[in-house]
C-alpha cells in the first residue's frame, strides 16, 4: 500500500506538488499521469524518501519509506534508468544489490533471466547498454529482493513492442500475486490496458482519480461538424451544455440522438457522433490536462 496524503513541496516561490492525495493499493496497478511539469517524478520522489517534503505524509507499506526496515527489501525502485553505475557489468550491478540488500545472489541469474537478458549481455558494461537494455536491468533491480511494492518512473522508455507487452504481463503478474504497482508513463495506451486505478496530476494537483472504468465510462456525446459553433449555440438554445473537447469538437451533455436531430434540424452536418463513453484515456488526458501542460518545467 502507498499512502499519498495532503503532499506538498516547494522550491522557493514555486509549489511543484499542491496538496496532492491519492493510494496505491495492493493486488492493484496504479496509473501515474500528468504533462511534463506536473509533478509525478516529483511525487516519485517524495514516496521514495528521495526528496523531503514541504507539507503532508507518503507512506510505503504504513511508514515512510526512510523508516522500512531495509527498504530495499520491501520496496522495488526505478525512477531512473540512467542512473546505473556504467563502469560496472549489469551482472555486478545486480550483485551488488544482492549484497546490500542481504538477498541470496542466486537471485541474480534469476533476475537476468527474468528480464530477458542474455548472460553475454549481463556480463557487458552498462555504458555499452541501450536505453531498453538499462530499464531492463533497472526492473530486475527492482524484482531482486522479492518486494512488495514496485515505484516505477516510465519504465517502458526504449523497450520494443514485444518489450513493453512482457513489462505489461509482469506487472499484472505482480499484482495478481497481491503486489502494489505505481507506475508512470507516457504510453497513455499501455497505461489502459495495465493500470486498475488512475491518478491524473496537473501544475502539481490531482485534477482527477479513480478506477479506470470509472474514469473512461465518460458520460454524453463526443461530436464533431462542420460548424461546432453553430451547433453549440442550437444545442444550448435548448438547455443542453456543451463544453469542448480538446483533441476536437465538443462533449454535449445528451444522448447521440437527440444532437443528431438538432444538427439536422440547423443544417450542420456530422463528422463525428459517438457517445462520451467511448472515448479513450488519450482524450480523456487532454480534456482533464490542456490547461495545465507546461513543457518548461521538469516533472
Amino acid at each position: 500500500m502507498i499512502s499519498v496524503d495532503h503532499l506538498t513541496k516547494r522550491y522557493g516561490g514555486f509549489t511543484a506538488l499542491d496538496d496532492v492525495s491519492f493510494q496505491a493499493r495492493p493486488g492493484r496497478v496504479a496509473g501515474f499521469l500528468g504533462p511534463n511539469g506536473a509533478g509525478k517524478t516529483t511525487a516519485m520522489r517524495v514516496v521514495a524518501g528521495l526528496t523531503p517534503a514541504s507539507g503532508g505524509t507518503a507512506t510505503v507499506l504504513g511508514r515512510p519509506y526512510a523508516a522500512l526496515p531495509t527498504p530495499g527489501r520491501h520496496v522495488g525502485l526505478l525512477l531512473d534508468a540512467s542512473a546505473q553505475h556504467a563502469g560496472r557489468t549489469g551482472r555486478e550491478v545486480l550483485t551488488l544489490g544482492a549484497i546490500l540488500n542481504g538477498v541470496d545472489r542466486r537471485r541474480v541469474d534469476e533476475m537476468v533471466e527474468l528480464v530477458g537478458l542474455t548472460s553475454k549481455e549481463a556480463n557487458r558494461r552498462v555504458r555499452n547498454y541501450s536505453l531498453g537494455m538499462r530499464q531492463r536491468l533497472g526492473i530486475a533491480h527492482a524484482l531482486l529482493a522479492d518486494p512488495e511494492v514496485l515505484i516505477l518512473d516510465e519504465p517502458a522508455n526504449g523497450l520494443d513492442p514485444a518489450g513493453i507487452r512482457w513489462m505489461r504481463d509482469l506487472l499484472r503478474g505482480f499484482a495478481a500475486r497481491g503486489g502494489t504497482v505505481l507506475l508512470s508513463s507516457h504510453l497513455l495506451n499501455e497505461i489502459e490496458r495495465v493500470a486498475d486505478d488512475i491518478v491524473v496530476i496537473g501544475n502539481g494537483r490531482v485534477v482527477a482519480q479513480g478506477t479506470t472504468e470509472e474514469l473512461l465510462a465518460g458520460s454524453g456525446t463526443v461530436v464533431r461538424s462542420t460548424d461546432d459553433a453553430a451547433l453549440a449555440r442550437a444545442l444550448e438554445s435548448r438547455d443542453v451544455a456543451v463544453s469542448p473537447v480538446a483533441t476536437g469538437g465538443m462533449l454535449a451533455e445528451t444522448d447521440p440522438d437527440t444532437v443528431g436531430r438538432v444538427a439536422l434540424e440547423v443544417g450542420v452536418a456530422l463528422r463525428e457522433l459517438r457517445g462520451g463513453d467511448e472515448r479513450g484515456l488519450e482524450e480523456m488526458f487532454f480534456d482533464l490536462t490542456a490547461t495545465s501542460a507546461r513543457e518548461e518545467v521538469a516533472a
